[in-house]
């Protein structure tokens, strides 16, 4: 069995950030995953990043590989969960500190940058991740810290969570106590063991 996973570093949909990207899909490679870095549009408009990660799953599954995945850091958190929540063909996603709600108090620059400075309150609803949960949403995994003030991301992952909960829709999500925002692969902290924990839950989709 094949699989793929699309890598999508965040940066406040302004920029892509080099240690949420080459490193990671090096390291999901070293698990026996094809995975690169999908280098996605910034300062862009909504639906300009998105379209661009459905066309890299479309190459990913002409390839042929059985199982395709994204994994994505704050902005492109809400952007793997954006693709997962609206794209045939992803199987699983895994969402590391992710912007959620472009409702409540969030990553003002993420949301400036994906919907302009003023956008209408039916926009910020329509591209909220936990507005968009169906019973067919693929199985996620969630990461974030009780520190990170960045997109007050806690309240931001419950929001997703509790909606993949009431949609019946597997899921883990892991809140650890210290760390700011942007960890990646948070090392020397205890969140650091994100990375085994992922490890574990995804063998399930190389099975």
């Amino acid at each position: 069995m094949t699989g793929s996973i699309l890598v999508l570093p965040g940066g406040g949909y302004a920029r892509l950030a080099p240690h949420e990207g080459e490193p990671v899909a090096e390291w999901l490679r070293g698990l026996g995953w094809d995975a690169r870095v999908v280098e996605y549009p910034v300062h862009t408009r909504h639906p300009g990043p998105l379209q661009a990660v459905q066309r890299e799953i479309a190459v990913e599954r002409a390839a042929g590989h059985d199982a395709v995945g994204v994994l994505g850091f704050s902005a492109g958190g809400h952007l793997a969960g954006h693709a997962a929540l609206t794209t045939p063909g992803i199987d699983f996603a895994v969402l590391c500190y992710p912007v959620v709600s472009m409702e409540a108090r969030t990553h003002r620059g993420s949301r400036d940058n994906l919907l302009g400075p003023h956008p209408w309150p039916w926009t910020k609803r329509a591209l909220s991740l936990d507005r968009m949960v169906t019973s067919d949403a693929p199985p996620m995994f969630i990461w974030t810290t009780g520190e990170d003030a960045s997109v007050e991301p806690v309240d931001h992952s419950y929001r997703l969570s509790a909606a993949l909960a009431r949609h019946g829709v597997p899921h883990d999500l892991h809140v650890f106590a210290e760390g700011a925002h942007g960890l990646g692969f948070a090392e020397g902290l205890p969140a650091e063991a994100w990375r085994e924990l992922c490890e574990r839950w995804l063998r399930a989709h190389l099975a």
